[in-house]
């Protein structure tokens, strides 16, 4: 006789982090469609992507650009952020890529998996990780390790990253200081770069200081 399940209507969140967080056996996986891009470690080249499926341990992605095995790559989709792994398998689609991360790094992918699993079975609504908001004032510095400062503008912030206008390309994963935020970056677009703070910050204190 099955066991009777536990109501998602009462307890979303414990039935969707069974299903994610990995036991000793497996990873278990959550069927998602996101876009994103994807940037070879070594050429840094970047290319378009569409995720299928995301566990702890490592996602599938679907794309058009051949990537070989034990290629290091970095994938970024906005609902999740930064992932870095190692190309394990190769399909007519695209490929599958184990995820390489901290222990730190991973709780904080389940808890945003856990997330994403409940919206879609609860139809909440779409949205980033964090709520983002288009800051009033928006002028700030950049400042690198090598001790070069650079100006440059919000074009938004949440409290896990924000996205900057700016003329200079530091390498993806490259660690620096917005303002007094510490950040690295995670992707660059049209206007700059996209960055993910390394520290999660206090909404509250973000609102009043850039609201």
């Amino acid at each position: 006789m099955s066991q009777p399940q536990p109501s998602l209507a009462t307890t979303p969140q414990v039935s969707a982090l069974s299903r994610i967080v990995p036991d000793r056996r497996r990873h278990k996986r959550v069927a998602l469609q996101l876009l994103g891009r994807f940037m070879h470690v070594q050429s840094k080249r970047e290319y378009p992507c569409k995720l299928i499926d995301i566990s702890v341990g490592g996602a599938a992605i679907q794309s058009p650009h051949l990537v070989p095995e034990d290629e290091r790559i970095v994938a970024y989709f906005d609902e999740i952020g930064r992932l870095e792994g190692i190309v394990v398998r190769r399909f007519e689609a695209g490929f599958a890529f184990e995820i390489v991360a901290t222990r730190h790094k991973r709780e904080k992918l389940a808890a945003t998996l856990t997330w994403l699993a409940n919206r879609n079975v609860l139809n909440l609504p779409e949205g980033r990780r964090h709520e983002r908001i288009i800051p009033k004032h928006n002028q700030s510095l950049l400042r690198f390790a090598d001790g070069s400062v650079v100006n440059c503008r919000l074009l938004d912030i949440s409290v896990s990253g924000a996205s900057v206008a700016v003329d200079v390309r530091p390498h993806i994963g490259a660690e620096l200081v917005l303002g007094r935020l510490r950040a690295r970056v995670v992707r660059h677009h049209e206007h700059g770069l996209g960055l993910e703070f390394i520290d999660i910050q206090n909404a509250n204190a973000l609102r009043r200081y850039f609201g």
